[in-house]
């Protein structure tokens, strides 16, 4: 593993399709405990760009907060704000009123509008929201939009997220 990994420490640049310089460091899934970049790939972008958006993944409840106690500890880095990115389909999921089985459709309930559902569901979204201002940085809500998602969705959202303190 030792020989595989030696040259791990490097990052590699990339570009994305929309020619966005991206870090890949120690490869695919080597943040997939913690679900951060490296402090090395962070402290290379920070000194080559403008701003740097690091992706402290699998949601506020575990990633971010291990990139608050654990990354910016260690390191010394602060971010200027927190975007959580949600997704209409996401939060109707978290109502409790559909259920998804691998392997079959989607409940079509899913991609109706559904603001009952989509309301409850938003409970997640604002206790995440209250997570993240504990650390004591803004947080801004990203709508992840589909197509079938609507403005009075949308809409809902954004009043939700204000409303926490987004």
């Amino acid at each position: 593993m030792a020989v595989l990994l030696k040259d791990a420490i490097k990052p590699n640049l990339l570009q994305t399709l929309d020619n966005t310089p991206c870090f890949v460091h120690a490869g695919p899934f080597a943040n997939i405990a913690h679900g951060n970049s490296s402090i090395l790939a962070d402290k290379i972008a920070l000194k080559l760009s403008d701003y740097v958006v690091t992706e402290s993944g699998f949601g506020a409840d575990c990633g971010a907060e291990k990139f608050f106690n654990i990354k910016c500890r260690i390191s010394g880095m602060r971010p200027d704000c927190v975007v959580l990115v949600a997704t209409i389909r996401a939060l109707k999921m978290h109502s409790g009123r559909f259920s998804v089985v691998a392997g079959k459709p989607l409940d079509p309930g899913l991609l109706k509008e559904d603001l009952r559902a989509l309301e409850e569901g938003c409970a997640n979204l604002e206790k995440q929201i209250e997570n993240m201002k504990l650390f004591g940085v803004p947080v801004v809500v990203a709508i992840n939009k589909f197509t079938h998602d609507t403005k009075k969705e949308i809409e809902l959202i954004r009043k939700k997220a204000i409303a926490a303190g987004a």
